[in-house]
Formats: structure tokens, sequence, C-alpha cells
């Protein structure tokens, strides 16, 4: 997933765990937000496509990268595997934690 997006009215929208994001063609493209957290001083979100009800388990979780312009404008940028295979397994040890 190489694609940048942006957030819908420079402001991340939220609806019941469902985020708007448009991509680098002018497509929105709806990702259930599963968490955003920070490492290494950069700020991520962990999203999927929604999630099926009768069917959770086949969940594929991309990393987007949360990217400020000097117009404090966010984007969403998808990060190369290095990085989001750190930022994932730390996502999961957040995860973790708050299972327990």
């Amino acid at each position: 997933m190489a694609e940048d997006f942006e957030n819908l009215d420079e402001n991340l929208e939220e609806e019941n765990d469902l985020i708007e994001l448009i991509d680098e063609e002018g497509e929105p493209q709806t990702f259930e937000l599963l968490g955003s957290f920070e490492l290494n001083d950069n700020q991520y979100l962990a999203v999927a496509d929604p999630i099926e009800e009768d069917d959770p388990e086949s969940v594929e979780v991309f990393i987007l990268k949360i990217v400020t312009d000097e117009d404090g404008n966010d984007s969403y940028v998808s990060v190369d595997n290095d990085e989001a295979d750190e930022a994932f397994e730390y996502f999961l040890t957040l995860v973790d934690s708050e299972e327990e």
C-alpha cells in the first residue's frame, strides 16, 4: 500500500471507530481506526478495512504515519516495510498491555 491520504475537512473524521480518508486520486477510503500511538518521535495510526463481524480474525492492519505539513495539515502516509514492522510490533505490545 504505497498511498498517501489526507484527512477530510482538515480534521480526522471519526464515527464508530470508522474514519474516511482521501487517497491520492481524491477518492474516499473508509478504514476502521484500531488505535493511534507514538513511536520514535513519530505519530502513527493503525487502521484496517472495516472489520466484518462474522470474520474478525482475517483483519489486515495498515500502519500510517501522521505527517504534518508547514500549514499544519495532517497527511497519513504509508511507511516502508521495516518501519511498518517495527510500528506494528509496538502496536501489538500496546494492545496486549491494554488486555491485561
